[in-house]
C-alpha cells in the first residue's frame, strides 16, 4: 500500500492543491527563524562526506542581480535573500549564458555553452543523451522532483530527464489584491501554487533524501500585491515590487523547512536564467540582447549551517559553473563533458579572506540567436566578458555587423562604447567570438527539432513570447 501511495502521490498532491483553502495562497510574513548551527570552511569541505543532505534549487525567472539589496541595490527588495547571503555564499559577478529561458536553461543544466548544447531556437530540445544533474542525483539515492511554471522548460523540450516527478503546478485564481502588470500575459496562478505543491511534497517525503527544483515566474510576470506595492508605479518600480513579493514567497518555503526540521540538512541554491532590461538602452524585457541588465544574475548558496560572516566570491562565475559546484559540494561526480567548473576552490579561498588569489573564469559568454522564435536564418549576438571588459558583437536592424566594447572599470554602468579607442582589445575578442561561432553541438545525434503542437504553443504565447 505504501508503494502504491508513493507512486500515486503526484495525482494526490494535485488534488490537494486544487482543493486547498483559498487563503493558503496569501503570503504571510513571519519573523525569520534560523536554528542552523554555525560553521566555517572546514564544514564546507566536509559536506561531501555527509549522506543526509537534501538540495533545494530555486530558479527565479527574470531576476537581475543588481535589483537585489544583497548586490548593492539601494532599495530593500530582498530581505530574505539578503539574510541568506549574509550567512551563506554570494557570487558577486555571475553571468547567465543567454537572455532567453530555454537557451539559458539548456546551458545551465548541461554545463555547456549554448553553441555546444545546441538549444538556440524555439523548436529545439535537449536530446536523451544529455546527462542531466537530476539523473546523477537520482542514481545516488535522491528522490528528484521538479515543479515549473515556465513552458520553455517543460518535459516536452527534454528538461524532465532524471526527475521522478516533473510537473506544472495546478493554478488557482489570484487573490483579489494581486496584480499582474505585464499586459502580454494571460496565464493563471502564481508562485504560491508552486510553493504549495513543494510543501505537500515535503510533507509526504521530507524524511527521504530529496532534490527539489522550483522554477518561479512571478518576477517575469511583474506580479505584486498591495503589501509589496511600495516602490512606485513605473515599469521599473513594479519590477521591484515583484522582486519584493517573490522574496517573501521564497521566505515561506524556507520557513517551512525550518519548522519541519529540514533546514540544517538542506543546501539551498538560488539563481536565475536571465535578467530584464528596464529601458537602459531603449530596450525593455528580455530575449532580445545580451547586455548586462539581461544577463547578470544572482547566485546564492545557503548551507546547512550559518557562516559568520558570509562568503563573497568576487571572481567572475557563470551558470555553467552552478551544477559542477553543487555536485562537488555534495561529493557527487559531475559530467565529463562540461564548459563549467566547480567554484568550490574559489569559495574556500574567499572564505580565508584571500579572494584575489582565486582562479577566475578567463572568458564568460552570453549568446542569443535573435531570430530564435522564427524559421529564418540565424542572427546571433554574442557577449564575451574578459575581466572588466564586455565585448558585444551582432548585427543591427539593417543587417550590418556591429561591435561594441565596454570597460566597467571606468564605466560601471557599461553605457559608453570604447571600441573605437581600443582596437587591440576588439581584435583579440573578435577572434574569440569567431572561435565560439565555429563550435558545434556535442551530441552524436543532432538535438531534436520538434513540431510543437498548438496547445504547447498557446501556453508559450501566454507568457508573452512572439512565436509562430
Amino acid at each position: 500500500m505504501a508503494e502504491i501511495l508513493s507512486q500515486r502521490w503526484p495525482w494526490l498532491l494535485a488534488a490537494l492543491v486544487a482543493f486547498a483553502v483559498y487563503g493558503a495562497t496569501l503570503i504571510e510574513v513571519h519573523p525569520p527563524g534560523d536554528s542552523r548551527p554555525g560553521g566555517g570552511s572546514a564544514d564546507i569541505q566536509r559536506l561531501a562526506e555527509r549522506h543526509d543532505l537534501n538540495l533545494l534549487f530555486i530558479l527565479i525567472d527574470t531576476l537581475r542581480a543588481d535589483r537585489l539589496s544583497a548586490y548593492g541595490y539601494e532599495r530593500e527588495t530582498s530581505p530574505v535573500m539578503d539574510r541568506l547571503a549574509a550567512s551563506g555564499i554570494r557570487f558577486a559577478r555571475h553571468l547567465a549564458q543567454s537572455s532567453w529561458t530555454k537557451c539559458s536553461m539548456a546551458s545551465l543544466w548541461t554545463g555547456l555553452l549554448p553553441a555546444r548544447a545546441g538549444v538556440t531556437r524555439f523548436n529545439h530540445a535537449l536530446p536523451p543523451e544529455a546527462v542531466m544533474p537530476a539523473e546523477v542525483l537520482r542514481e545516488h539515492g535522491f528522490r528528484t522532483v521538479g515543479i515549473y511554471r515556465n513552458g520553455w522548460v517543460s518535459g516536452y523540450f527534454g528538461f524532465e530527464q532524471g526527475f521522478d516527478v516533473y510537473v506544472r503546478p495546478t493554478s488557482k485564481p489570484l487573490p483579489p489584491d494581486v496584480r499582474r502588470q505585464n499586459p502580454t500575459l494571460s496565464t493563471l496562478g502564481n508562485d504560491g501554487d508552486a510553493v504549495d505543491m513543494a510543501v505537500e511534497f515535503l510533507r509526504l517525503h521530507g524524511g527521504d533524501r530529496w532534490f527539489l527544483y522550483l522554477h518561479l515566474m512571478d518576477v517575469h510576470e511583474y506580479l505584486y500585491d498591495e503589501e509589496s506595492a511600495v516602490f512606485g508605479t513605473s515599469n521599473a518600480d513594479i519590477y521591484d515590487n515583484a522582486v519584493l513579493r517573490e522574496d517573501w514567497v521564497v521566505g515561506t518555503l524556507l520557513d517551512y523547512l525550518e519548522g519541519a526540521g529540514l533546514r540544517d540538512r538542506t543546501v539551498v541554491a538560488i539563481t536565475s536564467d536571465h535578467g530584464e532590461a528596464l529601458g537602459e538602452r531603449g530596450f525593455e524585457g528580455h530575449a532580445r540582447e545580451v547586455y548586462p541588465e539581461s544577463t547578470e544574475v544572482p547566485f546564492l548558496l545557503s548551507l546547512p549551517f550559518r557562516l559568520d560572516p558570509g562568503i563573497v566570491v568576487s571572481q567572475r562565475s557563470t551558470n555553467l559553473d552552478v551544477w559542477p559546484t553543487l555536485l562537488d559540494l555534495l561529493g557527487l561526480p559531475g559530467s565529463a563533458e562540461t564548459d563549467g567548473q566547480s567554484l568550490l576552490p574559489g569559495v574556500l579561498v574567499a572564505g580565508q579572506g584571500d579572494a584575489e588569489t582565486a582562479s577566475p573564469t578567463a572568458h564568460a559568454y552570453a549568446f542569443l540567436d535573435t531570430h530564435w522564435g522564427g524559421s529564418g536564418p540565424a542572427n546571433p549576438t554574442l557577449a564575451i566578458n574578459e575581466g572588466a571588459l564586455r565585448y558585444v558583437a551582432g548585427r543591427d536592424s539593417d543587417g550590418h555587423a556591429v561591435e561594441e566594447l565596454y570597460d566597467a572599470n571606468v564605466d560601471p554602468d557599461e553605457r559608453v562604447d570604447v571600441a573605437p579607442e581600443r582596437p587591440g582589445d576588439v581584435s583579440r575578442l573578435r577572434e574569440l567570438a569567431r572561435a565560439y561561432m565555429a563550435l558545434q553541438p556535442i551530441w552524436e545525434e543532432p538535438a531534436p527539432e520538434l513540431e510543437i503542437d498548438e496547445m504547447e504553443l498557446n501556453q508559450l504565447r501566454a507568457l508573452g513570447y512572439q512565436i509562430p
